[in-house]
């Protein structure tokens, strides 16, 4: 799975906003102003956040994904390579966690889903 690929999933989702808030070529991918995916600008890699710190754990310890280096507990960093739709289901799932968890008021103001 290229970079590309991972920011036209990234794009696909309603109201899903790109920035570069480091400089230096990073993918940031937000909701509402909140981040639910990062790709590094050399490390290939895509962060995301999962639902819980004993699922990114999880993840981890089966060799799914790597501690995802800067964020919380719950977030992880899956290899640009990782199975197409493994990837896609984390991104999806990372963007609906996020966006589920803004403040009702913004969340009004999103694209439908």
């Amino acid at each position: 799975m290229s970079r590309e690929l991972v920011n036209e999933i990234c794009a696909a989702q309603p109201g899903a906003e790109w920035s570069d808030p480091w400089g230096g070529g990073h993918d940031c991918w937000k909701i509402g102003g909140k981040s639910f995916a990062v790709t590094g600008a050399t490390n290939g890699l895509v962060s995301v956040k999962t639902d819980s710190a004993e699922t990114a754990r999880f993840l981890i310890e089966t060799g799914v994904a790597e501690r995802a280096a800067y964020l919380h507990a719950s977030w992880v960093a899956l290899p640009l390579d990782s199975a197409p739709d493994e990837l896609a289901h984390r991104i999806r799932h990372s963007y609906r966690l996020v966006r589920g968890a803004l403040p009702k008021k913004t969340q009004a103001t999103l694209p439908p889903l």
